[in-house]
């Protein structure tokens, strides 16, 4: 009796150590470090406590209604900004999060540091918009958006928005300026 009370001890112990640990700057399709898309905002003190969130409410009649919250590291390094779905709600959820950091990896190493080819060889390319100074590229089946400036394209392609930018013309080298994950679509 007593053994097989022990061997029980024993057993659960070695599973309640095995419990795999959040990796803070890993980002999955509904998550990013312990941050959820089911996240409250009134919540983001506790899981960001190690770090220092700021707040900036945008208003006035030619400004889009935003509140912002940039998260920074203790020592000044800016991690990322969150969108909440609601502004002024502590209730609301994360709509969409900018990732800023370089230590924030998708689970296949896709990070700020990545290059274009990095993202097309790991991911399927939904669409491609030619914007002003940037070209975005949609990646529905995470629901990201990775930014590229486009000083990184070739010059024929750089001030023409009506041009149809192709991922065969955006060169492998292209370096991400940063990338957003859309919670807005749940």
């Amino acid at each position: 009796m007593y053994r097989s009370f022990l061997s029980l001890i024993i057993i659960s112990l070695l599973f309640s150590s095995c419990k795999k640990e959040q990796d803070p700057f890993e980002i999955g399709k509904q998550h990013i470090g312990s941050l959820t898309d089911s996240t409250q905002i009134k919540d983001l003190k506790l899981i960001f406590a190690n770090d220092s969130l700021t707040t900036f409410i945008s208003g006035g009649e030619f400004v889009v209604n935003k509140n912002n919250i940039d998260v920074f590291e203790k020592g000044g390094k800016k991690l990322l900004i969150l969108t909440p779905k609601q502004v002024l709600d502590s209730t609301a959820t994360i709509g969409s999060i900018q990732v800023i950091d370089p230590r924030y990896k998708t689970d296949k190493g896709i990070s700020t540091l990545s290059t274009f080819k990095d993202i097309s060889n790991t991911y399927k390319i939904s669409k491609i918009n030619n914007l002003i100074n940037s070209v975005l590229i949609i990646v529905n089946d995470f629901n990201a958006s990775f930014v590229i400036d486009k000083k990184e394209l070739p010059a024929n392609l750089r001030f023409n928005m009506d041009v149809k930018i192709e991922a065969t013309h955006i060169p492998d080298n292209a370096k991400i300026k940063y990338f957003f994950l859309n919670w807005n679509m749940h």
